[in-house]
């Protein structure tokens, strides 16, 4: 019979070995660093390899006409185009637009769902980013009566 002492020894084993390396600690999509320091949507895009964009009616966003708390909006994006390679959801009035960048292949299927904070009303974006660089957005006016960014 393992006791709580046991069970919690061997959890803490666990997470040593993480901390220590014993198990590859790789940094996650270090390559998108800039694309979440991005202050515009066309700068965000062109960060994850975006060479082109344009609205398309094959890309979709999810989320509220009105968010009554900017904290915690649910928002989502999806593509029936085919080569996707990337797909972004951007808020145009954050201080940093890129909220989430999903990468893709052809065994996935680009339809996915997130939360963000909206500090204020904004245009919202669903960006999908082929392998040729292309770009294709969706965009949704959100309506905040309660910002999440401190406002």
């Amino acid at each position: 019979m393992q006791t709580r002492r046991d069970a919690l020894r061997t959890g803490l084993v666990a997470v040593g070995a993480l901390g220590t390396g014993t198990l590859a600690t790789v940094p996650a999509h270090a390559f998108t660093k800039p694309a979440f320091e991005a202050k515009t949507v066309q700068e965000a895009v062109k960060a994850l390899g975006g060479t082109s964009l344009a609205e398309s009616k094959d890309v979709a966003i999810q989320g509220p006409d009105i968010a009554e708390n900017g904290a915690v909006v649910p928002l989502g994006g999806s593509t029936s185009l085919a080569g996707i390679r990337q797909l972004a959801l951007l808020v145009e009035k954050n201080p940093n637009v890129l909220v989430a960048v999903f990468g893709m292949n052809d065994a996935l299927e680009p339809n996915f769902a997130t939360r963000a904070k909206l500090g204020q009303s904004s245009d919202v974006y669903a960006v999908a980013i082929g392998g040729d660089g292309k770009a294709f957005f969706a965009k949704k006016e959100i309506k905040v009566t309660l910002g999440g960014c401190g406002g």
